[in-house]
């Protein structure tokens, strides 16, 4: 299965970052989040990306078309002007990068790169700036069990703030960032068939707009709970959380060695 990344918002909300480079290539622990995402997926035997590009695309152009080059010993002869590798460390990725518009929404974005999938299989769509412990391969099994078009992962959004729980006012118990009011969220991990694209209209369509209104109206949206870690990086204040996180050493959603 293929697995489509947008990775071409703007990220104005993290812009004292993403004013420099997309938000996907904002790094957690010296890579780019995006890397990250992509781990996860290979981790799991999914190593074939689609990335849709939009703001500053030229920057995860770059990245890969050099990631060779930067995970390996080589020999440069200048004077036969060649280029010889040796030792490689590099994953066994297929990437394939796409422009898909400076200002197209997530739908349309998803509709750009419809001929770069594979006709009547299933498909992986996720954002470039979530990282999560989900089991990717529980959720392609879940959907190709279940026939319907489309399946999101639905997540309990984390708490920002401590909670007090208070009797006759005093305090009986703190809870450091509960979850939410218990709804759940789009977790932003997918799995989808072809032919949902065909509910996007154009360019100016967000994902989350129509193309999911319709499949829920029609029965074809299958939700699969995911309890575990999830986190969105929206903010510095996220970025700094996840990389704390990395740097201790119990990063939740690194489950490759």
């Amino acid at each position: 299965m293929k697995t489509v990344i947008l990775a071409g918002g703007l990220g104005t909300r993290i812009s004292e970052e993403s004013h420099l480079r997309p938000k996907p290539m904002i790094e957690i622990g010296g890579r780019p989040i995006l890397w990250h995402i992509m781990k996860l997926f290979s981790h799991y035997g999914f190593n074939d990306f689609v990335v849709c590009l939009g703001y500053k695309g030229y920057v995860v152009k770059e990245y890969f078309a050099n990631y060779v080059l930067h995970n390996a010993d080589l020999t440069v002869d200048l004077a036969a002007g060649s280029l010889s590798y040796h030792s490689t460390n590099h994953e066994p990725w297929k990437v394939t990068l796409v422009d898909t518009g400076a200002e197209s929404m997530t739908g349309g974005r998803l509709r750009r790169v419809a001929n770069y999938l594979t006709p009547g299989e299933p498909f992986f769509m996720t954002y470039g700036d979530g990282v999560a412990d989900v089991d990717l391969k529980a959720l392609a099994d879940f959907h190709v069990a279940h026939g319907r078009q489309a399946t999101v992962t639905a997540v309990a959004p984390p708490g920002r703030y401590g909670a007090l729980e208070i009797v006759e006012g005093a305090v009986q118990r703190f809870i450091e960032k509960p979850p939410g009011d218990n709804g759940l969220i789009n977790g932003g991990f997918f799995v989808l068939q072809p032919e949902v694209i065909s509910r996007i209209a154009g360019d100016d369509v967000p994902f989350e707009a129509e193309p999911l209104e319709s499949l829920a109206r029609d029965g074809q949206l299958m939700a699969r709970h995911h309890d575990g870690f999830w986190a969105a990086m929206d903010t510095l204040r996220d970025k700094n959380q996840l990389e704390a996180l990395w740097a201790s050493g119990q990063a939740p959603w690194r489950l490759w060695p």
